[in-house]
């Protein structure tokens, strides 16, 4: 739908027109109606983009070329920003670890840090996602 949708424009003159021939009393019925027909448009329009972005993804399959992302997956980007916010993220808990408790502390730091990088690297490998896949508990 376009921000300036003529068909919309029209609607919403009429309703404006119909609002002063009928008066206040009308009002209400009048903007339900046309909030109805501006409803029917946007699901018009996200129909139009769910089965355009269906046909695409179909068609990146049919050709073989590179399967769509599946959920569990991660793509370069996702990995990549993980770990350069990860690591800015190291800052400030390295300088709150050795405050508060030295050298321990920094230890701490930088174990969560690679623990938890390593777990969210982990997900992308092949047996944990298959063993993801096969248990009975998740739905």
């Amino acid at each position: 739908m376009e921000a300036r949708d003529p068909e919309l424009k029209k609607e919403l003159d009429a309703t404006l027109h119909a609002r002063k021939e009928l008066g206040p009393d009308y009002e209400s019925a009048l903007i339900e109606s046309f909030l109805e027909k501006v409803d029917q448009r946007l699901d018009g329009t996200v129909d139009r983009r769910v089965r355009r972005q269906l046909a695409e993804q179909q068609m990146v399959v049919a050709r073989g070329s590179t399967k769509p992302a599946q959920s569990g997956e991660s793509s370069f980007g996702e990995r990549f920003g993980f770990g350069a916010i990860s690591l800015v993220l190291a800052i400030p808990l390295s300088a709150i670890g050795v405050v508060n408790a030295d050298l321990k502390g920094l230890i701490v730091a930088w174990a969560g840090i690679v623990g938890v990088n390593a777990v969210h690297a982990a997900r992308g490998w092949p047996w944990i996602r298959r063993t993801r896949e096969k248990s009975d508990w998740e739905d």
